[in-house]
């Protein structure tokens, strides 16, 4: 396998190359029971593998129409400047979930963030330096069943704490797929729930660059946001507006934010340990 080139910048002056922001050994048992592992991808090889989940998932199953130069894979130009986060059946090794991670000294590096690209992030900007972006998030159907997601975030914690960064926020994608019809209705009522429980102060609200005409939707219909937009909220985060419309993947994004200082007592138990509980606002040094 190829080892992949330098894309990733550590968060000091020092060029490293990819897997340095890492502790370094083996995959990481996520269950205790065998059953999954969980780590980052050091070499090209191992992102084509998360790449075409990515495709299987968001082509396959949502009818995304994904502009890619690698048939079957999921490829954009923000992937050779991320950190890729990979769960593994262990029986099978393959791959079953999937994060991607961009830092901020690689959103520089890469012009911008990709949620960039869908929202006005301005009153982000004092943010930046400790906040990195997670995407393209998925998991493979027949381990839809919460223990991957939790070896992801588990893994997502580690890191953000390790390297001394504090903020995360990323676009929660909502289905427009609604009784067989395209709608933005599901997304216009989903929004309208969030507004009044979850939404962020002004100070951080963004602003969509091409936005779901919410207010012109049927915001009335019985429906629930889905589980992992729910299971955001559950750890603490926060919606910072209205969703953006992204037309090539039939979907209706909610840009979303989570900061360590905000996530909810049980889960900072559960991900960082009994010793961020006792000093939530401490960071260690950046490796």
């Amino acid at each position: 396998m190829n080892e992949l080139p330098n894309p990733t910048m550590p968060l000091s002056p020092i060029s490293l190359p990819r897997g340095s922001l890492h502790r370094p050994g083996p995959t990481v048992d996520a269950t205790g029971s065998g059953g999954i592992t969980v780590a980052w991808a050091r070499t090209q090889d191992e992102v084509r593998q998360a790449q075409r989940l990515r495709h299987d998932v968001f082509a396959g199953e949502m009818g995304a129409r994904l502009q890619t130069p690698l048939e079957g894979h999921d490829v954009d130009l923000f992937d050779d400047y991320c950190e890729h986060l990979l769960v593994r059946d262990t029986e099978t090794q393959q791959v079953v979930g999937t994060y991607r991670v961009l830092t901020p000294a690689q959103a520089r590096r890469a012009g911008s963030f990709y949620s960039d690209t869908e929202f006005d992030l301005v009153r982000l900007r004092q943010l930046r330096s400790r906040m990195v972006e997670l995407g393209r998030s998925c998991v493979h159907p027949d381990h839809r069943h919460g223990g991957v997601i939790l070896a992801l975030w588990g893994a997502l914690a580690e890191f953000m704490v390790r390297n001394g960064l504090d903020t995360m926020i990323g676009c929660a994608s909502i289905p427009m797929l609604h009784n067989g019809a395209v709608s933005g209705d599901v997304a216009a009522r989903i929004w309208r729930q969030l507004r009044e429980t979850h939404l962020a102060p002004i100070e951080h609200q963004v602003t969509p660059r091409l936005a779901l005409p919410v207010e012109q939707l049927d915001d009335g219909l019985a429906v629930e946001p889905p589980a992992l937009i729910k299971g955001y909220l559950r750890l603490g985060a926060k919606v910072l507006g209205p969703p953006a419309w992204d037309p090539d993947f039939n979907t209706a994004d909610l840009p979303m934010m989570m900061r360590i200082q905000d996530l909810a007592p049980r889960y900072r138990k559960h991900f960082l340990g009994a010793a961020s509980c006792s000093r939530p606002g401490a960071h260690p040094r950046p490796t």
